[in-house]
């Protein structure tokens, strides 16, 4: 099967504009129209050569499968001359099964590697060489302030590239215990955003795909401007060696208790509850609203998250003072580590 270009639009001096070019043959034409030099297009077409597509399997009984289906697919980015896969850690949540997708047709089984939840960043190592050239990793961070634009590249049956502009780096906190103090934002919103690669006008990789969001500025609005979330590749590095020999970063060895919260009216409501978590075990239910952790008022999500990690372990006692239909409440955990809950396939 004949490798698939993508169509990787036009970068000029201000950045990626509207256009395509469907390869490398035609560099000279399109490099002469685009003010872009051959090299830099050679880099692009690079960048978006190493992303693949990944598909997981979960295992029969696996507690992620209630928000994220059994069957996954999205994409991830080699990132070492071994064939190191990265990508979004969600994707490979209590896998059985993964495989990687490459352009040329190959599908390719591989061995989930880590999934680190402090970072929410993930690792596959095929279990055949690839033979694709890694992309290489950004050591600068990119600033909004510059009005830069950048590449957001899928791979697999999906495959495709597409334009967008940077539109913030600021904090994230997701509801399900889950806070990054620096993460990227991208407007407008593309599809099959899981695991997609971010790349720059050189060619480098700067963040992983995660989620969509309704506001990609953080300003409020209106108007508001949807957009995307990514992972900075800039958070990789300093825990690649734990992510290989441990399966996660330290920072992922965390108390967990099992919650998805939303800010809302000045205060955090409990949209969910983890089945056996220590949370439903505990009694919170969703409706709740949490206004205290362990005897410190909280209204965001990452004010609750930074005082439930507080401390030294994953294992202790937490206690939550809720309101209930309007009743003060307060409820006495016991945090786990979020490792021991999640499904293993069996032999592992």
């Amino acid at each position: 099967m004949e490798r698939r270009r993508f169509s990787l639009g036009l970068m000029g001096a201000a950045g990626l504009a509207a256009g395509g070019i469907a390869g490398v043959g035609s560099a000279q034409a399109q490099s002469e129209s685009a003010g872009l030099n051959p090299d830099k297009l050679a880099a692009l077409q690079r960048a978006a050569d190493a992303v693949v597509g990944v598909r997981v399997t979960a295992v029969d009984d696996a507690s992620s499968a209630r928000t994220l289906g059994r069957r996954r697919q999205g994409s991830g980015v080699v990132i070492g001359d071994d064939g190191l896969v990265l990508t979004i850690g969600y994707l490979l949540l209590e896998a059985e099964q993964a495989e990687v997708l490459t352009d040329d047709g190959r599908v390719i089984p591989a061995r989930v590697l880590g999934v680190d939840t402090a970072t929410g960043l993930g690792l596959l190592m095929p279990l055949v060489p690839l033979r694709i050239a890694p992309a290489p990793l950004a050591t600068t961070r990119p600033d909004p302030a510059q009005d830069e634009v950048m590449l957001l590249v899928t791979g697999g049956d999906l495959g495709a590239a597409a334009p967008v502009r940077l539109v913030a780096r600021r904090a994230f906190s997701g509801s399900w215990e889950y806070h990054l103090d620096a993460a990227l934002f991208t407007a407008p919103p593309r599809p099959n955003f899981a695991g997609a690669g971010l790349f720059n006008d050189r060619g480098e990789l700067t963040g992983v795909g995660s989620l969509f969001v309704a506001d990609a500025t953080g300003l409020g609005g209106p108007p508001r401007v949807p957009g995307n979330m990514a992972v900075p590749v800039d958070l990789l590095p300093p825990i690649l060696s734990e992510l290989r020999t441990q399966g996660r970063s330290s920072a992922s060895v965390r108390p967990w208790i099992g919650v998805n919260c939303v800010e809302q009216e000045g205060g955090l409501r409990v949209v969910r509850v983890s089945e056996d978590s220590p949370a439903e075990v505990g009694g919170v239910r969703p409706g709740d609203r949490i206004v205290g952790i362990d005897g410190e008022p909280v209204a965001t999500l990452e004010r609750l998250w930074k005082t439930l990690w507080r401390g030294s372990g994953p294992e202790k006692d937490v206690t939550l003072q809720l309101l209930r239909d309007g009743q003060p409440l307060s409820l006495k955990l016991r945090a786990v580590d979020r490792a021991a809950m999640l499904r293993r396939p069996v032999g592992v």
